[in-house]
């Protein structure tokens, strides 16, 4: 088991290494092959890891929380009472998270061999996307917090290098630099929290630190002036780092820009594995949140406003793969809704199925790029179905799994249906104003990515091909210089190579809700069972989801269908009404449109004030004091003296004897005049 382990982990970052290092004397081929066939065999391993829990959980069960299984790598830091092993630790939580990250970076690899097939530099590509992965591995195995943060910055540092991957392009490398600092700013509130676990918790090994939760109970701590409950506080900080790397409200900015970075880098940061990295943070930490209430209500509530913002945005963007980056945008904040309301196995479900449709839109819109020659406006598309059927089927069943097509109340239904509605139940289950406020937001959120993503489809496979009437980005044209008027008649079908993960990613998003439905949202006893203290589950919130009324149940299918019915009306019927709507509410259009302003208030905040105080310091402190005050000043200063002083030494020595007689007959008559005074 060690050993399966350890090249789980470990095999993705010998792919980096050898695509990154030697990719130049192996060639490009090479270098795909090697780092593709490495996550493939990690992601059979990952999935024997996870098949194995599955199966045979009784080998995990106990009371409380059940020993994982730990790999000691090395020893990595002693000091003082400060110790801590590189240790990779493996649960249940873990397993689920090695198939999602896994699976994903294996099938991404594999779909940019053909995506990527004309760039001179995919060698460095495939380096970087295996870095992620072994970042991302280091992250979920992580057996205490700073091993966390080492593959919290690590995917932080990847995704860097990812998104600016077209570096000669000004537009990736400023979302790439967005997304860093923004991520910093989270991780700042995330590396606060691990020094106050520390200080409260007296360890930052995960097992100690939980054990402790318990006698820390009703304790304060001093912060910012004010006593505070410890647990609240540092579950705050930590949350804040959550809210930076998977992009929640506030923190949200830096993930539609990232979709600068070509598609394949989507599907692999942003549907699957980075951005739910502060899921499985939270989700992990368990235990500590669970002894927080407070913080739970913030984590609730911000995931509430943040499905709903996100989906409010999403109804009117035009480009494909912006329109997909607002969905996971809101899917997160539907996850950390379940978080928040203490059911951390329907977010972590949620995870686990949203990785397989949302990777499946990502690479189907890819397809979709690659097919319409880098054109990404779905203004500028149309009648797509005919030219390319099997990308639209691969990207029809993507959107019914994320609408959440089901049966309510039956076992039958897509990926997003049994995980996605789990989640509305839970927000209904929790009652009072919270659950009221959680519940009616996810179900209009719901409503809106219907109605986008179905607008997403008619607008890009139905009707007609539209030409190219509307303003274009950076994609607008291709390498090879096709018009846009010509790009639906060259449209063609994607290679095998990137059609075959498209099939896998498919069958998951059909099936991974129906067949792990038991295990993740069942009863009480099958969930913990299944997870066998790797999590924290609340029996009594478990039956009470359960026990919510039909009305609640069928409220997300019947809000998926007003959806698709107005997309339909909209956008196959009545095609001048979306124009007509805007018009009619220019204002409310226009501040979708701008994504409520966040980019231009942050300017205003942020931006403006810190380029202000940089050119105070740079053109008043350095140019002006220190430059033109102090060291030129100063500096022409002493040149003038020494210049003058200079002067005096003409080298003739009638001069210097005349002075030195001068001098004499100066000191003769002083002494003179001071001995007379004297006298």
């Amino acid at each position: 088991m060690s050993h399966v382990i350890q090249a789980i982990v470990f095999f993705p970052l010998i792919g980096a290494l050898i695509a990154g290092l030697l990719g130049r004397v192996i060639g490009h081929r090479t270098a795909e092959f090697v780092t593709t066939g490495l996550l493939i065999v990690a992601a059979v391993l990952s999935w024997v890891v996870f098949v194995g829990y599955w199966f045979a959980p009784e080998a995990t069960e106990g009371a409380g929380h059940a020993e994982a299984t730990k790999v000691v790598v090395l020893e990595w830091i002693h000091s003082g009472p400060l110790a801590l092993d590189w240790v990779l630790r493996v649960d249940t939580l873990t397993a689920v998270m090695l198939v999602v990250v896994t699976t994903v970076s294996s099938l991404v690899h594999v779909y940019s061999i053909g995506y990527m097939a004309d760039d001179p530099h995919r060698a460095r590509f495939f380096a970087y996307l295996s870095l992620f992965t072994f970042a991302m591995l280091m992250l979920v195995t992580a057996d205490n917090f700073l091993q966390m943060f080492f593959g919290w910055e690590g995917v932080g540092l990847a995704s860097y290098l990812l998104i600016g991957f077209w570096y000669k392009k000004p537009s990736a490398n400023a979302a790439a630099i967005k997304a860093f600092v923004v991520n910093r700013v989270g991780d700042f509130g995330f590396a606060l929290g691990i020094f106050a676990a520390l200080m409260i918790l007296g360890s930052i090994d995960f097992d100690t630190a939980f054990h402790n939760v318990e006698g820390v109970a009703g304790q304060t701590m001093r912060f910012l002036s004010w006593d505070l409950d410890a647990m609240t506080v540092v579950c705050l900080l930590l949350f804040m780092g959550a809210m930076g790397k998977s992009a929640q409200f506030l923190l949200h900015t830096w993930l539609p820009d990232a979709m600068e970075g070509p598609t394949p880098v989507s599907a692999l940061i942003h549907a699957a594995t980075m951005v739910t990295a502060g899921v499985f943070m939270v989700a992990r930490l368990s235990p500590m949140f669970e002894a927080a209430p407070i913080a739970m209500n913030v984590v609730f509530v911000v995931g509430a406003i943040t499905a709903f913002f996100a989906a409010t945005v999403g109804l009117v963007q035009n480009d494909i793969k912006r329109v997909i980056a607002y969905s996971t945008c809101s899917q997160l904040g539907y996850m950390f809704v379940a978080l928040g309301a203490g059911m951390f196995s329907a977010g972590i479900f949620h995870l686990f199925t949203h990785a397989f449709f949302k990777a499946l839109l990502f690479l189907g819109a890819g397809s979709v790029i690659h097919a319409m020659h880098h054109e990404q406006d779905m203004r500028n598309m149309g009648g797509l179905a005919k030219k390319i059927p099997i990308t639209y089927w691969m990207m029809l069943i993507g959107t019914l799994a994320l609408t959440g097509v089901g049966i309510p109340g039956l076992p039958i239904g897509f990926a997003g249906f049994f995980s996605k509605d789990a989640i509305i139940e839970t927000a209904y289950a929790v009652g009072g104003n919270l659950g009221t406020f959680g519940f009616w937001t996810l179900v209009i959120a719901a409503m809106f990515t219907s109605f986008y993503s179905w607008r997403l489809i008619h607008l890009t496979f139905h009707g007609t091909p539209r030409p190219a009437t509307h303003g274009h980005d950076d994609h607008a044209h291709d390498a090879h210089g096709h018009e846009h008027g010509s790009a639906y008649d060259n449209a063609h079908e994607s290679p095998n190579v990137m059609l075959v993960p498209l099939y896998i990613l498919a069958a998951g998003a059909i099936l991974a809700g129906f067949v792990w439905h038991e295990e993740f949202i069942g009863h009480a006893e099958h969930i913990a069972h299944f997870f066998a203290g790797s999590l924290v589950v609340d029996e009594h919130l478990v039956e009470a989801v359960h026990s919510v009324p039909f009305w609640v149940r069928a409220s997300s299918t019947v809000a998926m269908i007003l959806g698709f019915a107005a997309a339909w009306y909209m956008y196959m019927v009545d095609k001048t009404a979306p124009a007509r709507l805007a018009a009619a509410n220019s204002g409310l259009y226009k501040f979708l449109l701008n994504k409520w302003y966040f980019d231009e208030l942050y300017n205003f905040i942020f931006v403006r004030p810190a380029f202000w105080l940089g050119r105070a310091l740079w053109k008043g402190f350095d140019d002006w004091l220190v430059d033109q005050t102090i060291v030129e000043g100063l500096g022409n200063r002493v040149k003038d003296v020494t210049a003058r002083v200079v002067r005096l030494q003409s080298g003739y020595l009638y001069h210097y004897a005349f002075v030195m007689l001068i001098g004499i007959a100066a000191l003769l008559t002083w002494a003179i005049t001071a001995g007379g005074l004297l006298g």
